[in-house]
């Protein structure tokens, strides 16, 4: 603890949606004060931190401003434009570090540096024209996902081919953003791995957790997943590959198939995840802690599970559940404190407990 921020010291974090609300919460656990830069007024993360700054990514003076004002600056999502990054980190570390944000901004070079570590990927191609994506196509086959290589998530930015799609049709939705084309990969299940490293070069994950997507969104996670004790090694053997392979600090997210031939990756994000939202009631320190400690300094916390959990978001119209989901035996409320309630839009989250560990 020698080097480790002491508590009082401010976390900046840029973004303010539910990922910087659930930081700013376990780092006044810890004692920190949070500083939140984002540039919609009224984010979430301002309901809960010490200090929020509305202001734009290109805001020169804002961005040396808030710089100025932290001890060390982490984000809570992936788009932050190099520009801003530039300007804060001329005067305050970013943890995890800009490699790590940088390769995970672009699917081919994630996918390039997954399979450069020796990991399984679904088969992919670069895709920056017609041509480019019909050539894909005869070597990939069919059906494929046609993806922007920037920018996309929850299932935005992506288009599936089947052998009755037209290329061109496909390659227009994506309106000439820089593409790639993802095989389809045969799976029994989608599972990821929650992971930390500090800044000693410690490392601690959580046990892996079984996922279901619903339109491209996830909608639950389950702990136990249902796979064996070898999978679950693999899993978390990889996920500290990926993060010594960065040098990284803080918690990252990995997402995995499993098949019959193993499991493959299919992408990482540098931050906490929604995945990992579980670990608020199945363990004594959560993925959001976890990531405090380990961009502050401090000690890794104890990531063992202490309960079996399934955790489900409420997105959309989800939200008008509350009241009969607040009477629900062993079930904990996390709600995100957003006024508008759109189809898509991750409102909040519950943790059923189902049991302790067997």
């Amino acid at each position: 603890m020698s080097d480790a921020l002491p508590s009082g010291s401010t976390i900046g974090i840029l973004g303010g949606g539910q990922l910087g609300r659930m930081l700013s919460a376990a780092a006044s656990r810890l004692g920190f004060r949070t500083h939140i830069y984002e540039p919609s007024a009224d984010c979430p993360a301002s309901h809960v931190a010490h200090r929020t700054t509305t202001a734009a990514y290109d805001d020169a003076d804002a961005l040396a401003a808030f710089a100025q004002s932290v001890d060390v600056v982490t984000y809570e999502f992936e788009n932050v434009p190099t520009g801003a990054l530039d300007l804060i980190e001329a005067q305050a570390p970013i943890r995890p570090n800009r490699r790590a944000l940088a390769i995970s901004q672009d699917r081919l070079a994630e996918k390039q540096f997954l399979q450069g570590l020796g990991l399984a990927t679904a088969p992919f191609a670069q895709v920056d024209t017609l041509d480019d994506l019909q050539t894909a196509l005869n070597s990939i086959g069919a059906p494929a996902i046609l993806k922007t290589r920037r920018f996309g998530y929850d299932g935005k930015g992506q288009v599936r081919l089947n052998t009755n799609n037209e290329p061109a049709t496909a390659l227009a939705t994506l309106e000439g953003a820089p593409a790639i084309l993802e095989g389809f990969v045969d799976f029994s299940l989608e599972a990821s791995v929650i992971a930390a490293r500090g800044l000693d070069g410690a490392v601690s994950a959580y046990d892996p957790g079984e996922n279901v997507h619903e339109g491209g969104i996830l909608r639950t996670t389950a702990v136990p997943a249902r796979l064996t004790a070898a999978q679950r090694n693999d899993a978390v053997l990889l996920a500290g590959k990926v993060l010594n392979a960065l040098d990284y600090t803080g918690v990252i997210g990995v997402e995995l198939f499993v098949t019959p031939r193993g499991l493959i990756v299919n992408e990482f994000a540098p931050r906490v995840h929604n995945s990992g939202h579980w670990t608020q009631n199945g363990c004594t320190v959560d993925q959001f802690e976890q990531h405090i400690r380990a961009i502050t300094g401090w000690p890794l916390g104890d990531g063992a599970r202490h309960s079996d959990v399934r955790m489900e978001n409420l997105i959309g119209d989800d939200i008008v559940r509350v009241p009969d989901l607040a009477a629900e035996p062993a079930t904990a409320l996390h709600l995100y404190g957003k006024a508008d309630t759109r189809p898509g839009r991750k409102m909040g989250h519950v943790n059923r407990v189902l049991g302790p560990v067997r």
